[in-house]
């Protein structure tokens, strides 16, 4: 079916997961088979029962982040560089997008940004370099979220490296996010070509 007559023809649509999604299309009266499904996790034995023994804590810690999440009052208050503002933040360390990964474990575009913020810092002369370098283990990999700080996409903080500071003025706590380099060749989808890394240097003066 040629893509321009699709939308011509009555809608079925089946939703997984979320019911939220269903709502604005029953609202358009078209049909909808909603489907509780989650992706499948392993978790082991242990984990479950701490899960288990904890769902009281867990609830409650929930109910605490969706509170501050919902009521938060979020300003922009200035910049800096990394090394002056995020906590922990030293020479030597890359704060990286999502949860703890290793070099050999991590996605094209996160090596990517890996192997540009190594090559922007000056730590490694050439792409060769930097790859070693960060096989090695001898460089310093933690999520930004240890550290009080975002990382869009495949983004990456270095230490010197201008961040932006937002201070939640209900809760009174500061966050931290590295600077939009705009579309198209960037750090954050994992681009380490000499253009990207003049950008950087640019943008961080």
């Amino acid at each position: 079916m040629a893509i321009k007559t699709l939308f011509e023809q009555p809608l079925s649509v089946i939703n997984l997961g979320l019911s939220e999604f269903r709502a604005g299309l029953t609202q358009a009266s078209v049909p909808v088979v909603q489907v509780d499904w989650r992706p499948a996790a392993a978790v082991s034995d242990e984990a479950r029962r701490a899960i288990s023994a904890n769902r009281e804590k867990i609830a409650n810690a929930n109910r605490k982040a969706a509170e501050i999440i919902l009521q938060g009052m979020p300003v922009l208050t200035g910049m800096a560089r990394a090394r002056e503002v995020i906590p922990g933040m030293e020479e030597g360390l890359f704060l990286h997008a999502g949860p703890p990964v290793t070099w050999e474990r991590m996605c094209g575009p996160m090596r990517g940004a890996v192997i540009g913020g190594l090559l922007y810092e000056g730590r490694a002369k050439s792409v060769a370099e930097a790859e070693k370098l960060a096989a090695s283990g001898e460089i310093a990999l933690a999520p930004c979220h240890e550290h009080q700080a975002v990382g869009p996409m495949a983004g990456l903080t270095s230490a010197s490296m201008q961040v932006y500071i937002i201070e939640d003025k209900k809760f009174g706590h500061n966050t931290f996010s590295n600077l939009n380099e705009g579309y198209g060749k960037v750090l954050r989808y994992g681009a380490y070509s000499e253009e990207v890394i003049n950008r950087l240097t640019w943008m961080n003066e």
